[in-house]
């Protein structure tokens, strides 16, 4: 089944002058690509609902960084989301569709500082059997903690899923040319599919599960409009998981 892991900041277009908000862009461009489940980061809470609307999809939820006073936050964002950007608040969200349904969903909290950084978990059911999916945004710009949490998050994934297939990924910020030892780890612990060495986003599962190994889409698949306008400074990932 095709998945997508995408993280949804919208820096660069905001700071071109862009003043009004992007939900509904982001709703077609979701809605649009081919997709069973859906890995979102750095998404603003009160987008989930419309966008799991939008694409048909159920989904859940943990909430990350900058989410106190959201009320105050979200009615700046409203007015101003060039100036307030990822400023408004985060989560990490799982969205699936028919016919998968959810059974169980865990979240677990890996940082405090100096951004809450937390990995939601949850195992979906499906006509061809179950699938864990694991959704992590891990600390940036600091590779050494980024390393430690992805880690981590892989090992309690594992557990949680108990020996059912596994897909483990999200915006990781952690190069494969900067740590390659901790790609070469996740393999040893069944978890392959590594980026590209300059990329940031990640979908990993067992050699045996990932049919179609992750691959960035095109710039055009996150702009619209003319002149293009582009959504997100992260391409959406994209891969094929099979269950055996």
């Amino acid at each position: 089944m095709p998945v997508i892991s995408w993280n949804l900041f919208h820096g660069r277009d905001v700071a071109g002058g862009e003043r009004r908000e992007l939900l509904p862009e982001f709703g077609d461009v979701l809605a649009g690509l081919h997709w069973e489940i859906a890995l979102l980061q750095e998404c603003p809470p009160r987008f989930v609902r419309p966008l799991a609307e939008r694409c048909g999809a159920g989904g859940a939820t943990a909430l990350t960084s900058r989410n106190w006073g959201a009320f105050l936050r979200t009615a700046a964002a409203r007015r101003r989301p060039d100036l307030m950007k990822s400023g408004e608040g985060g989560c990490n969200a799982i969205l699936f569709r028919v016919p998968w349904r959810a059974v169980a969903v865990r979240r677990m909290t890996f940082a405090l500082l100096p951004e809450r950084r937390r990995m939601i978990w949850m195992r979906l059911d499906g006509p061809e059997g179950a699938l864990c999916v694991a959704n992590l945004h891990a600390t940036a710009h600091d590779p050494s903690r980024a390393a430690a949490e992805v880690e981590r998050a892989a090992r309690c994934s594992l557990d949680f899923s108990a020996g059912l297939p596994l897909l483990f990924g999200g915006d990781l910020n952690l190069r494969v040319r900067e740590r390659a030892d901790v790609f070469d780890g996740l393999e040893r612990g069944g978890l392959t599919g590594r980026s590209a060495p300059d990329r940031v986003d990640h979908l990993l599962a067992a050699p045996e599960h990932l049919a179609e190994p992750a691959r960035a889409l095109p710039a055009h698949a996150r702009e619209i409009g003319t002149p293009p306008l582009r959504l997100s400074d992260h391409a959406p990932l994209t891969c094929a998981v099979a269950l055996l």
